[in-house]
């Protein structure tokens, strides 16, 4: 399996070393906070960094160390600016593990040219598409979201239980459009529905009219739209209304924000879609310690998944007992998964403690955190549906 360490010498005199100056340790936080999610990511990043503070301030980190975090723009789209950000993290700001970064094409970049050559653990939030599966990784990359392959098969269930049997499909043009577009077209066709065409879109152009055109030439009532929320997906919707090409959409991840229904409208009621996420003890508890936490948005997308990676770091550095890299991504399976005591939000410092006494932690976290063998959350679904202007949760899948 990828997360088999392998025996290499490229890790030779990075890892061994502790990138902490005095009680301090740098993290980085990797998302894009300009590009097509940047309505999205201050909440994400909020989420990851009150992580870092509740760990901070309880004193129980490494004998009274503080967490330090170091922001990078991934833009979420720009391979080579990601990179470059993601190096400066790496290099001059010695950071000793990244949460983040967030989009699967600027994701995979970071972490076959940067994190791994460097022997960095990554943690995403949000990277869904299914090549990063089975990304060669050398143990260093993880995500606390679930992959598009079992996103694409909720979206279809979801559309089967509601009787939609024809759909139009367009995704945005890179890893993770493709990913979850072919992925729902298997699991849909496999249900009995129909894809009545799947095209490709560019985000940032200023008219998708001939976008529009082509897809409802193929015939279908319901548009699925796998984009991003302040980019071309905005754009395909709002030109589908305003030519009356299409009323009723389907949505995925990339498209569920406040945003969008802020650009929209009433238009958007009736929008069904897909949202990684939980209802559970520990999503309830995460809402409770952002409120007391003064975060302005306690409930937005990828913000559970945001604080868990940020403490799952936290925790497997505890549990190496050192801010050394390799240290850190060999812990995190560990203090990830049972056995051990389930662990909920605002528990970071009773976590600590134990681990420091040597007791077995059970990082549930926000969303249910349990890994694959590869490292990657196995996770729920939201089933969701634009009312009065607002998403609802209609189920948990």
């Amino acid at each position: 399996m990828r997360k088999l360490l392998m025996a290499t010498t490229i890790l030779a005199g990075l890892t061994g070393a502790a990138f902490a100056d005095g009680h301090e340790v740098k993290m980085g936080v990797i998302l894009g906070f300009t590009g097509p999610i940047e309505s999205l990511t201050p909440n994400m990043a909020a989420a990851a960094e009150l992580a870092m503070k509740e760990a901070s301030d309880s004193g129980k980190l490494l004998d009274g160390k503080t967490i330090v975090p170091v922001r990078g723009d991934s833009t979420c789209t720009d391979a080579a600016a990601a990179t470059t950000a993601a190096e400066k993290l790496v290099t001059a700001d010695n950071v000793v593990a990244i949460y983040g970064a967030d989009c699967s094409g600027v994701t995979t970049a970071i972490v076959n040219s940067v994190a791994v050559p460097n022997g960095v653990v990554s943690i995403s939030p949000s990277a869904t598409s299914p090549a990063l599966t089975t990304i060669e990784d050398n143990g260093f990359f993880f995500r606390t979201a679930p992959s598009d392959a079992r996103q694409g098969q909720v979206l279809a269930d979801v559309l089967k239980d509601r009787g939609i049997t024809n759909v139009a499909v367009t995704f945005t043009n890179n890893d993770y459009g493709k990913g979850l577009a072919d992925s729902f077209q298997a699991a849909f066709e496999a249900v009995g529905g129909k894809v009545a065409i799947s095209a490709a879109h560019e985000d940032g152009k200023a008219d998708y009219s001939a976008e529009v055109g082509a897809l409802a030439a193929a015939g279908a009532e319901h548009l699925a739209v796998f984009g991003y929320v302040d980019q071309g997906g905005k754009g395909i919707i709002q030109t589908s209304l305003d030519t009356g090409a299409f009323s009723k959409f389907i949505l995925a991840d990339g498209m569920i924000g406040e945003s969008l229904i802020e650009a929209i409208g009433a238009d958007l009621n009736g929008t069904i879609g897909t949202l990684p996420g939980s209802e559970s003890q520990g999503a309830a508890t995460f809402q409770d310690v952002a409120k007391a936490g003064g975060l302005e948005k306690v409930d937005g997308p990828y913000m559970p998944e945001s604080y868990d990676a940020a403490a799952l770091v936290i925790l497997a550095m505890q549990k190496a007992g050192s801010t050394d890299r390799k240290a850190i991504a060999d812990n995190i399976m560990a203090v990830a998964n049972a056995p051990g005591e389930k662990i909920m939000p605002g528990q970071l410092a009773k976590a600590l403690e134990m681990i420091a006494a040597g007791q077995d932690v059970d990082y549930e976290g926000a969303s249910n955190v349990t890994f694959t063998e590869v490292g990657e959350a196995t996770g729920s679904f939201k089933e969701l549906e634009v009312k009065d202007g607002k998403f609802e949760t209609i189920s948990i899948r």
